[in-house]
């Protein structure tokens, strides 16, 4: 396994960590519904079984989220998700304002209503991805660091390997996970590279007292979220920008994140800045994971997750394993694979060969 910098330092490290199958989906994402509710169902066992494997915690906590209307316009829209989301059978519990302030009493006096989803947990992301390098290296997996992959190497339409920093290494199947990187490597055929694009996301995270959090929900507002850590860190994010690979943190991203927050719990005035931050998300054109053959005999792709790459962690590592092992995809993803991309773009291509 390569990695052009530290395993689980790109959208991983920067993400929020949260397992939000129902508060998250919006009109038009029916689709991809059943296949993050098999994935949140899995992650309660998948978080034990690899703090089994790496001897370490990924802090999962089940609390539940709270989506908060600070508003009656936001009452307004919150109702119409609210309603939106029970009709698909979702979990979730309409909140008043007394309600929602007697879960989290930090919430500012006068809010107008909530919606708490007791099924949406969230997992310490950043030691997510640290018990995964552990648990790899443990089970026996070559996990080779700061050594980016250039290109794949070919032979007819099969892998044959690919050609890193350190020379080329030979391959029967190559699982391409590069995330909004990954229509970087060399050697594939425009055709069957991936469309998947960065989204960049400016966050920052507030140092709270671990002892006296401000907040135990993760909690969504109008225009950010509040994800609050173990160790005393509340994360705040996080802009939504197509703007490529600009690493840049500006003073607009920040200040409409912290304005956001601030209107809903006035009292993260007084804390620290902890750190800030910027990531890419994966986005593919439908928004939507692509999972399994790339038309490339033996070259499997796993990229597009777009926000919610933590949520789908346990069945993507699933879907992914289970089409390597077989050269099938599971029934749940198979709306997922890349090919349907190839099958939308091919009439446009036969026109251009006529």
């Amino acid at each position: 396994m390569f990695d052009r910098g530290e395993a689980g330092h790109g959208a991983s490290w920067a993400a929020a960590g949260m397992l939000a199958a129902a508060v998250e989906t919006e009109p038009g994402e029916e689709p991809l519904l059943p296949l993050a509710l098999a994935s949140q169902r899995m992650w309660p066992e998948f978080a034990r079984e690899l703090e089994a494997a790496a001897g370490m915690s990924v802090n999962y906590r089940d609390e539940g989220t709270l989506v908060v209307a600070l508003n009656r316009d936001d009452a307004m829209q919150l109702r119409h998700s609210y309603e939106f989301q029970k009709s698909l059978g979702l979990d979730l519990h309409w909140l008043n304002a007394a309600e929602a302030r007697q879960r989290e009493p930090h919430l500012k006096p006068g809010i107008a209503a909530a919606v708490w989803s007791p099924r949406d947990h969230q997992v310490e992301n950043r030691d997510l991805g640290r018990a995964l390098a552990v648990a790899a290296r443990k089970a026996g997996v070559e996990l080779v660091e700061h050594c980016a992959v250039r290109e794949a190497v070919l032979a007819g339409n099969r892998i044959a390997g690919v050609v890193t920093d350190r020379g080329r290494e030979p391959a029967d199947v190559v699982v391409l996970a590069a995330g909004a990187w990954s229509r970087e490597i060399g050697g594939i055929p425009p055709a069957y590279l991936p469309p998947v694009r960065p989204i960049k996301g400016q966050m920052l995270a507030l140092q709270m007292d671990p002892a006296a959090p401000l907040l135990r929900h993760v909690v969504w507002l109008p225009r950010a979220y509040l994800t609050p850590r173990n160790d005393g860190r509340l994360i705040i994010g996080a802009t939504v920008e197509e703007r490529g690979f600009d690493t840049s943190l500006t003073a607009g991203g920040m200040l409409a994140l912290l304005e956001g927050a601030w209107r809903a719990v006035p009292t993260i005035e007084e804390l620290p800045i902890a750190e800030t931050w910027v990531g890419f998300r994966p986005g593919s054109r439908d928004d939507a994971p692509m999972l399994g053959p790339s038309g490339i005999e033996g070259l499997v792709v796993a990229t597009g997750h777009h926000r919610n790459g933590i949520l789908l962690t346990p069945v993507s590592a699933a879907v992914v394993s289970a089409f390597v092992l077989s050269g099938k995809l599971p029934e749940n993803a198979r709306p997922f694979s890349p090919e349907r991309f190839a099958a939308a773009s091919a009439p446009a291509r036969a026109r251009q060969a006529v």
